[in-house]
């Protein structure tokens, strides 16, 4: 790839794919869904896992905080459930007609034509159901979810819900000289840079030509760190790791006016060559 991008042709476009993070990235955190998936997820863990209410949010900032995501940080402490079920009580009861079909952002995806993949921590269910809400589904190459780093195949996915040898990671970071040498997670996730570029490989996606966007500062670093060219959704304050930040997924033409340019340039080399083409048969 290094010798292909220091001779491609000037009209060559700089990037060939553009990736995006699902939930509150496509579309506003307003939208009420990120609080709803929370309060499921500690519903999840009394009803399913036993784990006492008065625990969850600590329990839960926690493992977001240092797994990811709380899942991924679940199963590193020692909590074992199947992730089918996980899902289907995290996601399966989300007010999904919050969100409505979205014209503008549909066009500018439309308007731009070079792959466009989504790349989400949640299950493939999930991600089908919000992008037929935003009335986004035809708009992307592929998916990159969870099922994606995490197939049923991996003898370390559980069938069964327990919760023995539980490591008490609230104690744990109760003592004044708590280290970081916490449990590993069997789970694959952003914003681990290792499961990142592991999903690149998968989708044969060269980090050097793709742009990355997503609303989580830390998947956005992890993503500088790999190679992406990267763009904070949600504010209009650039952090470090981000090469450019938007108030609003709609503002991506202004922040990246170079994609259409360069997707008129080689739409002007294509129509130029199809005449000298057609000229040649001709003549």
């Amino acid at each position: 790839m290094e010798f292909e991008d220091r001779y491609r042709p000037a009209q060559t476009p700089n990037y060939d794919c553009l990736l995006f993070d699902l939930d509150d990235t496509l579309y506003p955190y307003g939208s009420g869904i990120a609080t709803e998936c929370r309060k499921n997820i500690g519903d999840y863990m009394i009803e399913k896992l036993g784990i006492e209410e008065s625990k969850i949010s600590d329990m839960c900032n926690i493992l977001y905080k240092h797994y990811g995501t709380t899942m991924a940080g679940l199963r590193a402490i020692g909590y074992t459930f199947d992730y089918d079920d996980y899902h289907s009580f995290v996601h399966g009861r989300l007010p999904y007609d919050k969100l409505k079909p979205d014209p503008i952002l549909r066009h500018l995806l439309l308007s731009l034509p070079i792959r466009k993949v989504i790349f989400t921590n949640a299950d493939k269910v999930h991600a089908a159901k919000v992008l037929s809400k935003l009335g986004l589904e035809d708009c992307f190459e592929g998916i990159i979810c969870f099922e994606t780093l995490n197939p049923p195949t991996d003898p370390s996915s559980p069938s069964d819900t327990t919760t023995a040898d539980v490591f008490d990671i609230l104690k744990h970071f109760s003592q004044p000289d708590a280290g970081s040498d916490l449990p590993k997670t069997p789970i694959r996730c952003k914003p681990s840079t290792d499961s990142m570029e592991h999903a690149l490989r998968i989708a044969n996606i060269n980090p050097q030509r793709t742009i990355f966007f997503d609303d989580s500062v830390r998947n956005i670093q992890s993503g500088k760190r790999i190679g992406l060219h990267t763009v904070l959704v949600g504010t209009s304050h650039r952090v470090k790791g981000a090469d450019h930040s938007l108030e609003n997924i709609h503002n991506i033409r202004e922040a990246l006016p170079e994609l259409w340019e360069d997707a008129e340039k080689s739409e002007d080399v294509r129509y130029k060559g199809k005449l000298a083409i057609e000229t040649s048969v001709t003549a």
